[in-house]
């Protein structure tokens, strides 16, 4: 499940992920941020993971293809919310290795710390 969400900042693209993430959603999310991109548009994406349950073969496919075609180059920040420490520590990773994005991870107890972040950008 994808479910978009409004966490009050206008620039941000916010979604919640809970179990299996289906073609169909995953389509809509990235609609959305190729829509931003065509506006000329940098992407400040907050996701809120409840549970990681994978991802349909074909939505995973569709991911890909859109990173291949864009890059990352269209990112600025990522806030990564989870109880899942393990996910803090990865989204933290991949903001140091790709220097152009600001991607940190968020516990639960620090949402409002994330949408800061994310009023920041």
């Amino acid at each position: 499940m994808l479910e978009m969400m409004d966490i009050g900042v206008e620039e941000a693209v916010a979604y919640r992920v809970g179990g299996k993430i289906t073609e169909e959603e995953m389509t809509s999310v990235l609609s959305i941020f190729k829509e931003k991109i065509n506006k000329g548009e940098k992407l400040n994406v907050y996701q809120e993971i409840e549970s990681i349950g994978g991802a349909e073969f074909d939505a995973m496919i569709e991911k890909l293809k859109f990173l291949f075609d864009v890059g990352l180059s269209h990112f600025s920040r990522v806030a990564v919310v989870t109880h899942k420490k393990w996910i803090h520590h990865f989204a933290d990773l991949e903001g140091k290795l790709f220097k152009n994005l600001d991607m940190r991870g968020f516990s639960i107890e620090e949402k409002d710390k994330a949408i800061e972040f994310m009023k920041a950008a």
